[in-house]
């Protein structure tokens, strides 16, 4: 198998991980319940990639840190979207003449106030 064939059949493992995990938690890392905390989606789906590089660290990389790796990918495409996603909501909020979080002073990650 060549590089190309590589970064395809590894992008569809995470792709399928993706979706497995959204079929099994729905939508809670983009929009999170908001129970136990207040954190924007971004602030907490960083809080989720300290914990997988932590457990790396601590055990390295090897047989049973693989799906860490895969789970750190997962993450990071997660991230992205996030951040898309409120960058987004920001902008719509600002032209509808409301505030956004880095403005109002709240820090719990309120979209349009």
């Amino acid at each position: 198998m060549n590089t190309r064939e590589k970064l395809i059949k590894k992008c569809d493992e995470l792709k399928d991980l993706l979706l497995e995990k959204k079929d099994a938690y729905g939508d809670s890392a983009l929009n999170p319940v908001g129970i136990f905390s207040y954190l924007k989606a971004s602030e907490a789906i960083r809080i989720r990639l300290d914990d997988k590089l932590k457990r790396i660290q601590n055990v390295g990389i090897n047989d049973k840190t693989e799906d860490t790796l895969m789970d750190c990918a997962g993450y990071m495409v997660l991230l992205m979207i996030a951040n898309e996603n409120e960058s987004n909501n920001i902008q719509g909020c600002l032209r509808q003449g409301g505030t956004a979080p880095h403005t109002d002073g709240s820090g719990y990650g309120r979209l349009c106030s």
